[in-house]
């Protein structure tokens, strides 16, 4: 029988010491075939399961559910399925970001040759601009089942998040309780600043939906049991059995038995753990229970043996690279890390939570006090480069890590996010039509 000390574990024993922190980036993509610009479906000629075989190499190898391909694997990095085909990346912990970027390079080496071979192109973009949720096929993947059926119950843009959205993130260390409880404060924080600079997704259905972030605006009503900015964050005693307690009360989706996924929605770990589940009545979990319920949780910072950044639209390979070098920046010195706390530490839940509300429409105009997150983004960034200067570390070509700030500092320095470059394109030079997008957008 598992005790809450034993769970407690699953986060403290990833406290490292700062010689091991590392980051790994995760990045999503939304594919399409060339000629008809139509979603991939799971199998046919030209789908994502010869995608999938397409990728084998001696390295990456097929993972399977059921006698269905559905993931790629290569020591800790893995290429993985979300419900509407959209293709992850979880890169490797790796020391740099110039590693990053060159896995990055790897990866997307790998899918011009889909794109030679199949047809098939990926964009790199935040929500599917053009087709309907309807349009979009499922993915054969048991979890998805037991989501799809529980996602309407609970919020009016599960099943958009599910099937037409992507992101990218970045996972992140700390050395303590007290480490990753600021960390996570500052990263609840400034997860507005970072949605609204990543913005890449003003349209939907074939047309601007009056937004500038539409992945993030699914979020807000997707399920508020587990997704956003949780209180607790905010109290003087956050720590890890505060994360916990509220982790044991989120609603379960499901566990897996014997390779099928047993449908658990809406029912309580807590009382899985005391052998009250009504779906397995009289029967406890064990930890691999307890880590696939760890991952039916999406708040804007989730936490594990380390910390999820949430926040940002998909976008291409610069994109990619800039977000986890800002977090870098911001996280892993200790001065850039006492800026960032100095920032936010009087900030209140409430007004994290009413800029949150705002991003996906207003961007970086969204308010704030007597100023807004374009200001606010300029100081993030100056705190994000300064820490990435004293960390030092630099490429064959004797550059450090600032160089992948770029785009970021582009976007500041016009008052323009990619959805705006886009939203102007469309209007002016596309003659109101999104099909030029699919160009735009596209990975190399």
């Amino acid at each position: 029988m598992l005790s809450e000390q034993q769970l407690l574990a699953s986060f403290t024993d990833g406290c490292k010491p700062r010689d091991a922190w590392r980051i790994g980036t995760e990045h999503e993509k939304i594919g399409y075939c060339l000629d008809t610009l139509r979603p991939i479906p799971y199998v046919g000629e030209r789908s994502i399961r010869r995608t999938l075989e397409l990728l084998v190499t001696d390295d990456w190898q097929l993972g399977f559910e059921a006698e269905n391909p559905i993931s790629l694997h290569k020591g800790m990095a893995n290429i993985t399925l979300e419900p509407g085909g959209q293709l992850e990346l979880s890169g490797a912990p790796l020391d740099t970001v110039h590693e990053t970027c060159a896995e990055v390079r790897h990866h997307l080496r790998l899918l011009a040759k889909v794109r030679d071979e199949l047809r098939i192109g990926f964009l790199g973009i935040g929500f599917q601009p053009k087709w309907q949720r309807q349009d979009i096929p499922w993915m054969p993947k048991g979890r998805y089942g037991v989501m799809r059926n529980y996602m309407p119950q609970v919020g009016a843009h599960g099943l958009d998040m599910m099937l037409r959205t992507a992101t990218v993130q970045v996972n992140m260390d700390f050395d303590s309780q007290a480490d990753m409880a600021r960390k996570m404060r500052i990263g609840y924080c400034l997860q507005p600043m970072v949605t609204a600079l990543f913005a890449a997704s003003p349209f939907a259905d074939g047309k601007p939906s009056g937004l500038l972030s539409t992945r993030a605006n699914c979020w807000l009503d997707t399920d508020k049991a587990r997704t956003g900015v949780p209180e607790m964050i905010f109290a003087d005693d956050f720590g890890f059995e505060t994360y916990l307690q509220w982790l044991l009360d989120v609603p379960m989706y499901f566990v897996i038995r014997d390779g099928r996924y047993i449908d658990c929605s809406g029912q309580s770990f807590r009382d899985f753990l005391h052998g009250k589940l009504a779906a397995l009545p009289n029967e406890r979990p064990n930890m691999d229970d307890w880590h696939l319920h760890m991952t039916t949780v999406f708040p804007e910072v989730r936490l594990k043996g380390y910390m999820e950044m949430r926040g940002a639209d998909a976008g291409g390979k610069p994109w990619i690279c800039a977000l986890p070098t800002l977090w870098k920046g911001l996280l892993y010195d200790a001065d850039s890390l006492d800026k960032a706390w100095n920032m936010i530490a009087d900030w209140s839940h409430a007004e994290v939570l009413a800029m949150r509300n705002a991003v996906p429409r207003l961007g970086l105009s969204a308010p704030f006090r007597d100023t807004n997150l374009l200001q606010l983004a300029e100081t993030m960034l100056d705190i994000a480069a300064s820490g990435l200067a004293n960390l030092n570390c630099r490429n064959e070509e004797g550059m450090d890590e600032t160089i992948h700030l770029a785009p970021l500092l582009h976007a500041v320095e016009h008052n323009q996010t990619q959805a705006e470059q886009w939203l102007h394109a469309y209007h002016h030079d596309w003659n109101e039509q999104i099909e030029p997008l699919f160009e735009a957008a596209a990975l190399p």
